[in-house]
């Protein structure tokens, strides 16, 4: 089984992930930029039990971002992980993993394209 890691700017908050990530995408949602402040967001998905929090901050802080999902972020540093949603997903933003340059992560789908400024195109896909 696959196993993959990552954490925060910091360190007080790492994970170990099983299994390979569903859903490589990005997104240029508002929420999404807002979140990470960058125009797009780049996220894989797990099945809530397929993540283990093993850093000294245990799981990350929370806020309610929406009906059905919380924005995850460090209470330390402040840095952004993802999302948790209510499903239960958790959603993490590829740049958080320790080897965001694997080839399981990367994205293969864009959503909110009309959320992005013009000039901005993400090249994602095959």
């Amino acid at each position: 089984m696959k196993t993959l890691e990552g954490g925060c700017l910091c360190g007080h908050i790492r994970f170990r992930t099983t299994g390979l990530p569903e859903f490589p995408h990005t997104c240029s949602c508002r929420m999404c930029q807002r979140h990470t402040g960058a125009l797009t967001a780049t996220w894989v998905e797990f099945p809530a039990e397929a993540v283990e929090w093993i850093g000294p901050g245990g799981r990350p802080a929370l806020f309610r971002s929406s009906e059905k999902s919380s924005r995850a972020f460090c209470s330390t540093c402040g840095g952004s992980i993802g999302a948790i949603d209510d499903e239960p997903v958790v959603a993490l933003l590829t740049g958080v993993f320790d080897k965001p340059h694997l080839k399981v992560l990367k994205p293969e789908t864009h959503s909110y394209k009309g959320s992005r400024p013009k000039w901005w195109h993400p090249d994602v896909g095959p």
